[in-house]
């Protein structure tokens, strides 16, 4: 109230705190414009209407607390069972929890009641108020750049963002508050919790930086020089904050196998290394080390696995390493253009605007209800019924940027369904850069960024559904049936493989009120609960087959018996399965029979009948031994059956690819093996048609 002119640059945490200082603000100093005198009329009487409104709701209140403050109770009225006892209401108890994970309007006002607290409005002293945050409009950005209105003091609330990415003209006073809102990722989990905490003394030396760029300054910091002192001198590097498996991936890439000797300016942890190898070997990028190596070789290896063909792949994609796999799946079907948009808007952090924010008046409170069901509405036309549904989120997505593509990417349509304008842009500028690698790594792909997309047909939503579950699979998730019910807080809750506490799909999803049983998840937010984000369901027999490395299978059946398959080239199996570490029970599934001697026996029992090639069908009625004879116990008793064997396993022969490489390095091999299944005298018109 007493210092000279000069702009005001006040630091907060987070968005929500920045709309509630403003609000109180501008109750204090309200910043009156001149209006004309019809105009003027007119909104006196409306105030005036309004001021009556509300003490005739006054009074109503006061009658109806006298009345209740001394109730006329009845015995008689009363059940003998308890209130509510047995109601068990998912509606209610849906709502309830909706409302908790979105906060309800009274939880937005931290702290502000709506009164003015004691505090009188002093005109006199009018500031003219701005927000400044990351998420915030462009425009309403640039109003921080602008002159404020004649007589005013300019007063800006921001986050850290403008702590070092941009310098505020006329600012000549700073109110620092020393904390910083960021978002801290467990490496272990994959769990991200937005966490307030102090920031570093170069951090707010940035800060008081900021008074006095153009004149002198000064800084009112709301913390004591004893707990300056006691800051880090800087915050921690981002490489330690964050997951680092794309960077191991790029370094794989570079033909850098052994990335933990590698000279890191900061290196990242051993066992941010160690998730990000461990995930990238789940999803095929590298190399997982044998089985049969001992526990010095395995040591050895330890973050120094090769990189894989689908590796290299993935590595020309820009995006983290779970989305890269899902556009390397994605080529069959027609899903490509489709799965581009689906990872660009992954990509792109805050599709929708956010509509939880505390609201500046009465007007604003109304608004921001209307838009949160215009946008909740929209978000379940664009999910759809069916298949389209189980996408969840993903489809929700997909449906957004589709419809906003198809309407021009215009700045109307993305204000009237909640969508941030500077998201999509990014979105289709992204969507560009990953048709352009996608085109560079498939030429005969030929893909473009349509702007007329039509939906995908139901066959390919469900092969989109398969893509975003083998891209995601570290991230599935169970729903905890009411047999395993540890306890009340566990209703309705999910089961993850690394975690002990119950997460929830979170409110805002399409999927909330579905419940499926086994759910993919884009992240887990931590807030009053663990929720998960972009959601989407999987079918419990696509589990085995998409993510085999997340599965410890049983022995093969005997029934249904092995079969070949002509278009892998395998023997295939069916084998049940469990879920690492949790044991969830998974159904029986064809997959390739495992490797091992019974493999190599079963690919012989095939190659003798013909499958494999069906030149040699022809000589399967002049075999001396049945082909199942492979499988007996007592093969071994026949000279034929082991010789086969043996040339089989030094070749590791045990699927038709790599019966075909052993015969271009060498045309007769196995000639001789199978000419002692056949008489002497078919022996010269075998050898002429060799290989087969």
């Amino acid at each position: 109230r007493m210092l000279p002119p000069g702009g005001i640059l006040v630091f907060l945490t987070g968005q929500a705190e920045v709309h509630a200082l403003c609000r109180r603000l501008r109750r204090a100093f309200p910043h009156t414009r001149r209006r004309p005198p019809e105009r003027e009329d007119r909104e006196d009487s409306v105030e005036e209407m309004r001021k009556f409104k509300k003490s005739r709701t006054r009074a109503r209140r006061a009658a109806a607390a006298a009345a209740a403050a001394l109730p006329q109770i009845s015995l008689d009225s009363y059940s003998v069972l308890p209130a509510g006892e047995g109601d068990e209401d998912r509606e209610a108890e849906m709502d309830e929890e909706e409302e908790e994970a979105l906060g309800s309007d009274l939880d937005l006002d931290l702290g502000d009641d709506g009164e003015d607290g004691g505090e009188q409005p002093d005109a006199s002293l009018p500031l003219h108020v701005l927000p400044l945050y990351s998420l915030l409009a462009p425009e309403k950005q640039a109003q921080v750049f602008q002159p404020p209105p004649e007589g005013t003091r300019l007063c800006v609330v921001a986050t850290n963002v403008a702590e070092t990415s941009l310098t505020i003209p006329g600012i000549k006073y700073v109110v620092d508050c020393g904390k910083v809102k960021k978002r801290h990722y467990d490496r272990v989990t994959g769990v991200s919790s937005f966490r307030v905490t102090w920031v570093s003394q170069a951090s707010a030396d940035q800060r008081a930086g900021r008074a006095g760029r153009t004149e002198p300054g000064h800084c009112y910091r709301l913390y004591s020089s004893a707990v300056f002192g006691d800051f880090e001198q800087f915050p921690p590097p981002e490489i330690s904050r964050r997951p680092v498996e794309d960077l191991i991936l790029q370094m794989k890439a570079l033909n850098i196998e052994k990335v933990i000797n590698f000279p890191f300016p900061m290196p990242p942890s051993v066992e941010a290394l160690v998730a990000a190898e461990e995930l990238l070997i789940a999803l095929g990028a590298l190399q997982a080390p044998q089985k049969t190596e001992s526990m010095k070789q395995l040591q050895r290896s330890r973050l120094s696995c090769p990189i894989t063909a689908l590796g290299r792949t993935m590595a020309t994609f820009p995006v983290a390493p779970r989305y890269a796999k899902m556009l390397a799946l994605s080529r069959q079907h027609g899903c490509l253009p489709y799965a581009i948009t689906i990872v660009a808007a992954m990509t792109v952090r805050e599709l929708f605007e956010e509509l939880d924010r505390p609201a500046a008046s009465e007007n604003e409170l109304a608004g921001l209800k209307a838009k949160r069901a215009r946008v909740a509405q929209m978000k379940r036309i664009w999910a759809g019924q069916g298949a389209s549904l189980k996408l969840g989120d993903i489809m929700v997505l997909l449906g957004a940027v589709g419809a906003c593509e198809y309407s021009g990417c215009s700045p109307q349509f993305c204000e009237a369904n909640g969508l941030r304008y500077k998201a999509m842009v990014e979105i289709r500028r992204l969507r560009g850069q990953l048709t352009t690698a996608v085109n560079t790594v498939c030429p005969e792909a030929g893909l473009f960024v349509d702007p007329k997309m039509q939906p995908p047909s139901e066959s390919q939503v469900t092969y989109l559904r398969q893509i975003v579950a083998a891209g995601l699979g570290d991230h599935l998730a169970r729903r905890v049936q009411s047999e395993d019910l540890l306890d009340d807080a566990w209703k309705n809750a999910y089961k993850t493989p690394l975690l002990d506490d119950p997460v929830f799909i979170h409110p805002s999803s399409v999927l909330f009120r579905e419940l499926p049983e086994f759910v993919v998840y884009q992240e887990i937010v931590e807030t009053t609960k663990m929720y998960m984000k972009g959601v989407s369901a999987v079918e419990v027999q696509w589990i085995p087959v998409l993510l085999p490395s997340y599965c410890q299978f049983d022995k093969p059946l005997e029934e249904p018996p092995p079969t070949y398959c002509p278009e892998k080239g395998r023997v295939l199996c069916h084998r049940a399965s469990v879920f690492y570490r949790v044991g969830w029970p998974l159904p029986a599934v064809q997959v390739d029979f495992p490797e091992g001697i019974d493999c190599y026996k079963h690919f012989a029992r095939v190659l003798l009948e013909g499958q494999v090639f069906p030149k040699l069908a022809s000589y399967r009625g002049c075999l001396l031994s049945s082909p199942s004879t492979m499988l007996k116990t007592w093969a071994r008793l026949q000279p034929r059956t082991e010789s086969l064997l043996r040339a089989l396993v030094a070749e590791q022969a045990l699927c038709r690819e790599a019966l075909l490489a052993a015969w271009r390095k060498s045309p007769k091999y196995l000639l001789a093996e199978y000419c002692q299944w056949l008489p002497q005298a078919m022996h010269a018109d075998v050898e002429k048609a060799w290989p087969p």
